[in-house]
């Protein structure tokens, strides 16, 4: 590493001597690379300009090679004594990889039929001090990725097509609710309480007004608020943080899209459902088909709906609506074999029997339907049934991946939610939601029938493109510090 640096370190001196600036120098680009390569024949004989990162040299005598690299894609280089002159072409020599150049020169194409610029002039835009890795996923250390995601951009094409898969998908989404009348809106991301979802927060401080803050950890009651306002279809694609552990699926830090519709329900919002990951796959992935955490994974709607209830009746035989108190709840999931909390409710019990035996088989995407009401205080309960909720969770590869539901618009009952809330918070439930008086004065406003959707963006990106860790499809994951050499 050392004599590396130091020959990188003498080439700079060199280029100086000789007049180059280096990080100093406009050079304007007249074509991408692969615009030249895509467009050949008719660019043959054409004079381009093109700028890049050296990723590889060859050199041949009084010739030599070389791959440019830009954001489209990647061209070879012609080095020539005797078109760039004896000074220019000892410079060229010198280039090392990871050097960021411009070009001048004329296209043509090899006796081994690729297209290629001779060049005529080039320049040194930045010098690469630090030597890149020659196969990136070969290092024992594969956390320096995630750590040093710009060299991990630079040597690794495939991260590059990820995070560019994550682009076009938050494109596409905006597109896709834009041309259905949805308006895109900003809501606080501090906020003097939180809510929205069942989540430990993360706390701040404003200095200035001498209060406590959180990181929300949803948008939706402020996403409601506007919808009491009038504006019926709103979505917002934003971060939200939970004060939670890490995994190959979380992230405390992570981005959703959350919609809501006016004068629609959950049966509305799964059919929602079914059309934004349809026209994704087709937009993305040109067909239904893909690999996700190893599985075959089929996207074509329409997808089944099942029951929570039912799904914990067929496969372990029990009925949780018979259940006749939170003791004996827990006692049966023990019985099953899982150990739940001590004091846990018949709610939470039947939520974490579905997420240990039924969540894992749901290879395909389905519909989870019923949640308890308890463990959902902003969904609207059945009618048929009030212990449970018109709510639905997307499983997909055994992962959730969109949580909705008929929203509840009573004021009163929603008081009576968040009091039940708040004496499971007294309990030390931490993750219980806050009493939240202003958006219970919403309420009173009117809010009318409404449903509502969360995607999160991440796992969609984990599915789209075919990624097995969450950290693939996020640009700078949280990751535990290391102590610097």
């Amino acid at each position: 590493m050392g004599e590396e640096r130091a020959s990188r370190l003498a080439s700079l001196e060199a280029f100086r001597r000789e007049g180059h600036r280096p990080w100093a120098t406009l050079f304007r680009p007249s074509h991408r690379a692969a615009e030249i390569v895509a467009a050949y024949p008719r660019t043959e004989g054409e004079e381009v300009r093109v700028a890049g990162r050296i990723m590889g040299i060859r050199h041949h005598g009084g010739v030599s090679f070389a791959d440019l690299v830009d954001g489209s894609g990647r061209i070879q280089l012609q080095a020539r004594q005797d078109l760039l002159g004896e000074r220019d072409y000892g410079l060229f020599l010198l280039l090392h990889r990871g050097d960021i150049v411009g070009v001048k020169g004329r296209v043509f194409r090899t006796r081994r039929g690729e297209v290629t610029v001779a060049l005529e002039e080039f320049r040194l835009l930045a010098k690469c001090l630090e030597p890149l890795p020659e196969k990136w996923h070969g290092l024992r250390e594969v956390e320096i990725r995630y750590r040093r995601r710009y060299l991990d951009l630079i040597a690794n094409p495939e991260a590059r097509r990820v995070l560019l898969t994550r682009s076009r998908i938050v494109s596409l989404l905006r597109r896709f609710l834009e041309e259905r009348g949805f308006v895109e809106v900003e809501t606080p991301v501090l906020t003097p309480l939180y809510g929205g979802a069942r989540a430990r927060p993360f706390t701040t401080y404003h200095r200035a007004l001498d209060l406590s803050l959180y990181l929300r950890i949803a948008p939706e009651l402020y996403l409601k608020r506007l919808v009491v306002g009038g504006m019926e279809r709103v979505f917002e694609i934003g971060k939200v943080f939970r004060n939670e552990g890490l995994s190959p699926m979380h992230n405390p830090e992570f981005t959703m899209l959350e919609l809501y519709q006016a004068f629609a329900d959950y049966e509305d919002m799964m059919r929602l459902t079914e059309e934004i990951f349809s026209f994704l796959a087709r937009e993305v992935l040109g067909g239904f088909t893909i690999t996700f955490r190893g599985k075959e994974i089929h996207l074509e709607p329409p997808w089944p709906r099942i029951s929570m209830v039912e799904a914990l009746r067929e496969r372990l035989g029990c009925d949780v609506l018979a259940w006749q108190s939170d003791e004996e709840a827990r006692l049966e999931a023990r019985r099953l074999g899982l150990e739940v909390e001590e004091g846990a409710t018949r709610g939470r019990v039947m939520e974490e029997l579905v997420d240990a035996f039924v969540q894992p088989h749901l290879v395909q995407p389905t519909f989870l339907l019923d949640h308890p009401v308890e463990i959902s205080p902003l969904a609207r309960a059945r009618e048929d049934d009030p212990r449970l909720s018109q709510r639905f969770e997307l499983i997909v590869g055994g992962w959730e991946l969109a949580n909705a539901f008929s929203e509840l618009a009573n004021p009163f009952e929603q008081r009576e939610r968040f009091q039940r809330q708040q004496e499971e918070r007294e309990k030390g439930d931490e993750e219980a939601h806050a009493m939240d008086e202003d958006y219970l004065r919403a309420l009173e406003c009117g809010l009318p029938p409404t449903g509502g959707l969360g995607i999160g963006i991440d796992r969609l990106a984990m599915l789209l493109a075919g990624q097995d860790s969450i950290r693939e499809v996020i640009p700078f994951p949280l990751l535990r510090p290391v102590q610097e050499e």
